[in-house]
């Protein structure tokens, strides 16, 4: 079984608004408390709090506190036990030996969503109406259907901006292409990077959008806008929410470019290989930070990934080390700085495009590929040295 999320928008009227903006406010402050609760016990008594014992609490107050017998039961569970999995996820990386942060107090706009984790709503027959339990029917756009093998299994409630949106957890069966073993007639090694999004090891370019980049000036024109109004005045929030709009279309537009780009991928390879990059390390560096997060690569391997699964194909991650500084057809180390563009290898002449060669060079690298040249009898790839 595979599980699929999809996410369709919401139409509530201002009435509705209202009430989902008023859960996000209570699940909002059950967290926090939570939190508190959980950090003063262990600092005054060296005591951790579990789950299970502030979901017990939890029934007491409703009796006193309004707000929360207004919301359902289920929605406040599921928000004690978004915190919990937050410590399971911060002594995790404690034991790992990591530096991880301490779970942090949610902001007016740090909580955007809230969930059904098993039951209290229901699409109605014509797919027109999403109901809620404690809120109503809200209008809902059901751009593409569920598939009728699938099982609901959570309903989330998002806010983005003025926007609202619910997805839905979907368990699926896994597709007949997943199960069986498909021969690689055609693969691909994808190198990414800032001047061209992708460079295929065919040659082919795909150019780098820069979304982020082709808006800053307007969105550092509203910036400013923003930066003359009175703090916690009406016309600040406007223009927050205005500023909070461009960067929500500038997130629409590269998630739209991403998901046609990995379609196109996905359907027309095989295989495709990827280099095996920390993207987490690589945004610590000034220079470039702002560039690689407007790239996002990280998203494109991830589209590519999951659609990839669902139509057989196979996607491989590879060693980054040295992929630039090897010649993809000899296998010697040819130096080269980032302002080299040319890859020129003094030993056996290849003259290319410095990510053409690195593309060429991730595709040599992938196991699959060299299986599958291996038992057709063509000739393998040099090794690089």
């Amino acid at each position: 079984m595979m599980t699929r999320t999809y996410k369709y928008r919401l139409y509530p009227t201002t009435q509705q608004a209202t009430t989902l903006t008023q859960w996000l406010t209570t699940c909002r402050w059950l967290y926090n408390t939570s939190l508190a609760e959980r950090r003063d016990a262990w600092h005054t008594h060296q005591h951790s709090v579990s789950y299970y014992e502030q979901a017990t609490q939890l029934q007491v107050v409703k009796k006193t506190n309004p707000f929360l017998k207004a919301v359902h039961s289920q929605v406040l569970q599921d928000t004690l036990r978004r915190l919990d999995k937050t410590f399971q996820n911060f002594f995790r990386r404690l034991k790992k030996g990591e530096k991880p942060g301490y779970p942090r107090f949610k902001g007016q706009y740090r909580y955007d969503s809230f969930t059904y984790p098993q039951s209290g709503f229901s699409l109605e027959k014509n797919n027109k109406k999403l109901r809620l339990s404690k809120i109503g029917r809200i209008t809902i756009t059901l751009h593409r259907p569920i598939p009728t093998e699938g099982v609901i299994k959570t309903c989330t409630i998002t806010r983005d901006v003025d926007h609202w949106h619910a997805c839905f957890v979907v368990e699926l069966p896994d597709p007949a292409l997943h199960t069986q073993k498909r021969a690689i007639k055609k693969a691909i090694g994808v190198d990414v990077g800032l001047k061209s999004l992708l460079t295929c090891n065919n040659g082919d370019t795909i150019a780098n959008p820069r979304w982020l980049r082709h808006s800053e000036k307007k969105v550092a024109k509203e910036q400013r806008r923003k930066d003359r109004k009175v703090k916690g005045s009406n016309n600040r929030h406007k223009q927050n929410r205005k500023v909070a709009r461009l960067h929500r279309k500038i997130r629409n537009q590269r998630k739209d470019f991403h998901h046609k780009l990995s379609r196109t991928l996905v359907d027309t390879y095989d295989l495709i290989v990827y280099e095996n990059l920390t993207i987490t390390n690589m945004v610590k560096n000034h220079h470039v930070a702002k560039s690689i997060s407007d790239a996002g690569w990280g998203q494109l391997m991830c589209f590519t990934e999951y659609k990839a699964e669902e139509a057989g194909t196979l996607v491989e991650y590879v060693s980054a080390y040295n992929t630039t500084q090897l010649c993809s057809r000899c296998g010697r180390i040819v130096p080269k700085t980032l302002a080299t563009r040319i890859h020129r290898c003094p030993y056996c002449g290849l003259d290319v495009a410095r990510d053409h060669n690195s593309a060429i060079t991730i595709l040599h690298r992938s196991r699959n590929y060299v299986a599958s040249r291996s038992s057709s009898g063509q000739e393998l790839p040099v090794e690089p040295v």
